[in-house]
């Protein structure tokens, strides 16, 4: 018999999540033990897809259920949920101005290049596990559109796109001649931050109830903005862009069937 995960408290669940989400990371970076240059075509269309699973979630997972809790606290949803989508596209646009930044001034050395590919993903990283920890603490609301297989999915689709992630660090260091071993530590590195912002995001919400409509806003804005600032723009390198745009369709189809129909 299975054991009901249902009755697990919200931030243990959060937790196992994001070492889900950190385990996909590991198992792309994984990659440089197996191939020097990962399928293109495989790639961009994982990326696509992912794309089209987190802009559907930052809907049905993250905006809707952020509304519906802005109105039952009393909140002005409209400018609550603006802000908190506006702060979590910005607090990684800053990050990204701060990486190049950091990058020009240090580019010559692949060692130091390495630093930066790792603070580049782990900056993206922890938006991320505070989106999957904020859609677990949720459930400890009865708000529409929060619930065990919207959280889980949401988990799924970061994780999803953690896989490339991994990749794009370990890949590009073996290229500058780190060994595959260290490559591998530190691509999966990048995602160690998940479990333990995801631990964060939904202990927050826990003990702070009244934050939980601008938490989960900033999750969306933060996911929006790696989608159409990566995600989208790396699978439309592919040649065959046009058959990669689909795969973006199908996982934004995906993700909503199951979290309309099923959820």
């Amino acid at each position: 018999m299975f054991f009901p995960i249902e009755e697990l408290h919200p931030c243990l669940l959060a937790f196992c999540a994001g070492l889900f989400t950190w385990s996909l990371t590991a198992l792309g970076s994984s990659i440089v033990f197996f191939f020097k240059t990962p399928k293109k075509n495989l790639m961009d269309a994982m990326l696509g897809f992912a794309a089209g699973v987190m802009v559907a979630a930052s809907y049905w997972s993250l905006l809707s259920p952020a509304l519906e809790m802005a109105n039952q606290l009393h909140q002005p949803e409209a400018f609550v949920v603006s802000f908190g989508f506006l702060s979590g596209g910005i607090l990684l646009f800053l990050g990204d101005k701060f990486y190049a930044f950091l990058e020009r001034k240090n580019s010559h050395s692949s060692r130091k290049r390495a630093a930066m590919l790792m603070f580049s993903i782990t900056l993206h990283n922890i938006p991320e596990g505070l989106a999957v920890g904020v859609g677990f603490g949720a459930l400890l609301y009865e708000i529409e559109g929060a619930s065990l297989l919207s959280a889980c999915l949401l988990a799924l689709g970061i994780g999803l796109q953690n896989f490339p992630e991994g990749t794009a660090v370990s890949v590009p260091l073996y290229r500058d001649g780190v060994k595959k071993s260290k490559a591998f530590v530190y691509g999966q590195l990048s995602g160690l931050v998940e479990p333990i912002s995801a631990l964060l995001g939904a202990f927050a919400v826990f003990h702070i109830q009244k934050i939980l409509p601008f938490m989960l806003s900033f999750a969306a804005g933060a996911m929006i903005y790696v989608v159409v600032e990566e995600l989208i723009p790396e699978s439309q390198t592919n040649e065959r862009k046009d058959f990669m745009a689909l795969f973006t369709l199908i996982g934004f189809v995906v993700m909503m069937m199951l979290d309309v129909v099923l959820g």
